[in-house]
């Protein structure tokens, strides 16, 4: 009786276990999931910026302009209370960061430099 108890209580144990592991699990899936969200919207921007060469300045969050604020209302309905900056400096370097803040966690975010248009 004493021995079926006891594995009984070991059988209780592992899959609390197994659930705990299922959360952890869905908790590092969900991250993942807003990591890639913020790699494509920041790739989507530079992208569209290699579209529009002439007018890199007006992608400025300082000074947003129609297309940057198109973008930053994208990455705020894409990403749990998403943020983005967007730099651009001379001649044509792109400095973009993504900010968010997932349930229960703290803050993460992305960020990726990069050149855009011929040197």
């Amino acid at each position: 009786m004493f021995e079926a108890l006891i594995a009984l209580l070991i059988c209780a144990m592992g899959i609390l276990g197994v659930v705990g592991l299922q959360g952890s699990m869905t908790r590092a899936q969900t991250a993942s999931t807003f990591r890639a969200e913020a790699s494509f919207l920041a790739q989507q921007l530079i992208g569209e910026m290699w579209g529009d060469m002439n007018n890199l300045a007006t992608y400025n969050t300082a000074s947003c302009g129609a297309r940057c604020k198109a973008w930053t209302d994208r990455v705020a309905a894409r990403l749990p209370k998403g943020q983005a900056t967007v730099v651009v400096t001379a001649p044509r370097n792109v400095s973009i960061q993504i900010r968010w803040t997932a349930p229960g966690e703290g803050t993460s975010n992305y960020s990726t430099v990069t050149a855009v248009g011929a040197p």
